[in-house]
């Protein structure tokens, strides 16, 4: 009983064996790459808070998959959007910003 018990756990161990090399080959990039640009953009947005220039703005962060940051939205001031941009090249990870900021006086 035993004899059959083991040649059938090598069976299915073998069987398996194909499944789990591809696993092990399998591209994890994809998630790392989302993971590193979501902790760059919630830093950012931190960083942003932290700077209370919350009621200044109005700013939308985005990070792409080599760091840079992208920042959409509308300020009172340059300075206001001036200082947002210094702030996210700040983070660590940021490779550069492109600012898309607008400056509405009136808001």
């Amino acid at each position: 009983m035993n004899t059959k018990l083991a040649t059938g756990l090598f069976v299915i161990a073998a069987s398996l064996l194909p499944i789990a090399a591809y696993s092990a080959d399998a591209d994890t990039s994809t998630t790392k790459t989302f993971a590193k640009d979501s902790v760059i953009t919630t830093k950012v947005k931190a960083e942003l808070a932290a700077a209370k220039l919350s009621s200044l703005v109005h700013i939308k962060v985005k990070t792409n998959d080599v760091g840079v940051v992208t920042l959409r939205g509308t300020v009172k001031t340059q300075e206001a959007a001036d200082k947002a941009v210094s702030i996210a090249q700040a983070v660590s990870g940021v490779t550069s910003v492109e600012n898309n900021i607008k400056i509405v006086a009136g808001k």
